[in-house]
C-alpha cells in the first residue's frame, strides 16, 4: 500500500509539474520560461512537502484540541494509534459547524489531524471512532502527502492561471514575438486549473476508498464509518463552509456538496458517498 501511493505521488507531481513548466512556455517561449515554471513547481512542491501539515491547519483555522475540554477526542486516538501501532498526530479542532475532518503531514512522525466543532457536536462517539479511524489511516498509508501535495500545486497552478487571465486582458502579450498572444493566454488560463483537477481526481478516489477500508478493518467494523458518512453528506448540503476547492480533497467528505461550485460535480475528486458506504457494509474490506 505504502508504496503504491508513493508511485501515485510521482506521477501525480509530474504531471502537475508539467503543467507548471508549459505555463511557463507560453509566458516566454523563447526557453525561459519553461525554466521558471519549472523552478516554481519544485518551490511549490518542496515547500508543500515540509510545511504542508502547517499550510493545512492554518488554512482551516484549526487549533490545538485541548484534552480537558475534548477527552473523548483524545481516548479514540490513543485507542487507534495503540491498535495501528503508530505514533500519536497532533489533534486539532476548526471552528466551522459543518462535521468534517482531515488529517495531514508528511509522514506518521509529523502528522496532524484535524476536526470540526460539528463533527464533535452532530456525531455519536461511534461514529467519530469511525471517522478518526479513517483519517489515521491516510496517516498509516502515508498517502496524506497525496493530497497536500496536490492541493498546494493545484492552487498554485490557480493563482498562476490568475495572472494570465490578468496579462491576456490589459494586454499582457502584444504580439507573438514578445511573450504569446492573449487568446492562447486565455485558453491557457482556463484549462490549466481544469487540468490540475483532473490529475488530482485520478488518484484521489481510489485514496478515499482505500482509507475506508483500512479504517473498517481497523475498528473491526464498517457500520460506524458508513454511518458517519452519510450523516457527513446530509449534513454538508445544509452547514456551508468556506474552504477553497483546491483544499477540498483533503477532507473525508467533500465540504462543498451543498454549494455551487464551479464544475463541482463534473471534476469532483471525492467518490459518492453511497458507493463508500455500499463497500462498507458489503464488508467487501474483509476481502
Amino acid at each position: 500500500m505504502m508504496y503504491k501511493n508513493i508511485f501515485k505521488t510521482y506521477v501525480l507531481l509530474a504531471g502537475l509539474g508539467g503543467l507548471l513548466v508549459l505555463i511557463g512556455s507560453v509566458l516566454a517561449p523563447n526557453g525561459v520560461g519553461a525554466a521558471i515554471g519549472l523552478a516554481l513547481g519544485l518551490i511549490i512542491v518542496g515547500a508543500s512537502y515540509w510545511f504542508s501539515d502547517t499550510l493545512a491547519i492554518k488554512s482551516a483555522r484549526a487549533t490545538p484540541a485541548n484534552e480537558q475540554q475534548m477527552p473523548g477526542y483524545y481516548r479514540i486516538m490513543r485507542d487507534l494509534t495503540q491498535r495501528a501501532n503508530m505514533p500519536m498526530p497532533t489533534l486539532y479542532v476548526t471552528p466551522d459547524m459543518q462535521p468534517n475532518a482531515f488529517a495531514t503531514g508528511r509522514n506518521p512522525e509529523h502528522a496532524a489531524v484535524a476536526v470540526t466543532q460539528g463533527l464533535l457536536h452532530h456525531l455519536e462517539e461511534s461514529e467519530i471512532r469511525g471517522v478518526l479511524a479513517h483519517e489515521l489511516s491516510h496517516v498509516k498509508n502515508r498517502d496524506i502527502l497525496i493530497g497536500s501535495v496536490a492541493a498546494a500545486v493545484a492552487t498554485g497552478i490557480s493563482f498562476i492561471a490568475n495572472m494570465l487571465m490578468f496579462s491576456a486582458m490589459f494586454g499582457g502579450g502584444r504580439d507573438d514575438d514578445e511573450g504569446g498572444n492573449p487568446i492562447g493566454l486565455l485558453a491557457l488560463a482556463i484549462l490549466a486549473p481544469l487540468a490540475a483537477t483532473i490529475l488530482q481526481m485520478a488518484v484521489s478516489r481510489s485514496r478515499e476508498f482505500e482509507a475506508d477500508a483500512s479504517a473498517a478493518r481497523m475498528i473491526g467494523d464498517g457500520e460506524p464509518l458508513a454511518r458517519a458518512l452519510l450523516r457527513l453528506e446530509s449534513t454538508a448540503r445544509n452547514i456551508p463552509m468556506e474552504v477553497q476547492p483546491a483544499q477540498a480533497t483533503k477532507y473525508i467528505t467533500n465540504p462543498l456538496a451543498g454549494q455551487k461550485v464551479q464544475f463541482a460535480n463534473l471534476f469532483t475528486t471525492h467518490p459518492s458517498t453511497q458507493d463508500r458506504v455500499d463497500r462498507l457494509r458489503s464488508r467487501a474490506w474483509t476481502s
